[in-house]
């Protein structure tokens, strides 16, 4: 038997509603997988290096900031590896946030008439965005591992291991925000132009491209919950070790509780979103 999507089913479901939501991506699997694809041929069409801009935005920051440590234009201070390879860690991280963040806020308005034509959990289409940021992030780890050999530089199993855990939470808090920003961009459309331009902001308030230790008397640095989520993996990866667990663990539980918070509230908001978008 076909199953019919009500989206007013979940506004009766009560505490039952987490199983339900789960459930409903999982056999929507594949409707995801289709948006997935789509997003990934638009994004790149009609460029004239398609997607090899994946791999070749990361490099041309990597080379602008290591240009402007290197002629003291700024001064970043010294970190314990290769500055490149530093820094090119740091970015493939922060660029699976601002990414993601600024496609899934997006990813609601640009299929507007699909949404005003087709029943189907809108949820579906920011889970696709984030899935493409998922892409681009594995090619980019391939990237990463070039620079490891040119650098002649060792990893441990164990620090791969920590990498791939602690990166995690930046995943979870980017489809949270994703998810209640897609609903805001909705009704007010500059909302991603806005967006875009505090991540921009957020990249040089958050130990990106610099070493943490040069600003330990920075407010916004411990009080950014970005910073444990770019430096604990990048620690991992790079030194084996994560130097600051705590910071981690409450910056990993606020990232889920984000995520929980925005997804209800994105399903209370779902029947209304055809009348906005």
């Amino acid at each position: 038997m076909q199953k019919i999507y009500e989206p007013f089913q979940y506004l009766k479901a009560g505490i039952r509603i987490w199983p339900l939501m789960v459930r409903d991506i999982i056999d929507h699997r594949e409707l995801i997988s289709r948006l997935f694809w789509r997003n990934l041929i638009s994004r790149y069409k009609q460029s004239l290096f398609g997607q090899v801009w994946i791999v070749l935005m990361p490099l041309l920051m990597v080379g602008t900031f290591a240009f402007l440590k290197k002629t003291g234009v700024f001064q970043f201070g010294a970190t314990s590896v290769p500055y490149p390879l530093f820094a090119l860690t740091g970015l493939i991280i922060w660029q699976v946030f601002s990414t993601g963040l600024i496609t899934g806020c997006s990813s609601l308005v640009s299929a507007g008439d699909m949404i005003s034509k087709i029943n189907f959990p809108r949820e579906s289409l920011v889970f696709a965005s984030l899935a493409q940021a998922v892409l681009e992030f594995i090619i980019k780890l391939v990237l990463l591992a070039i620079f490891l050999v040119i650098f002649n530089y060792p990893v441990t199993l164990l620090g791969i291991i920590l990498f791939l855990i602690t990166v995690i939470p930046i995943f979870i808090l980017t489809l949270g925000l994703s998810l209640f920003f897609s609903l805001v961009t909705g009704i007010f459309r500059d909302t991603v132009n806005i967006l875009s331009v505090l991540v921009t902001l957020g990249m040089f308030l958050s130990p990106v491209v610099y070493p943490l230790k040069i600003s330990n008397n920075n407010f916004w640095l411990q009080l950014n919950l970005l910073t444990p989520l770019i430096d604990a993996p990048r620690d991992a990866l790079l030194l084996g070790k994560v130097t600051n667990w705590s910071m981690w663990g409450v910056a990993s539980i606020f990232s889920i509780l984000v995520f929980l918070v925005a997804w209800r509230v994105f399903y209370i908001a779902e029947t209304k979103i055809a009348e906005r978008i």
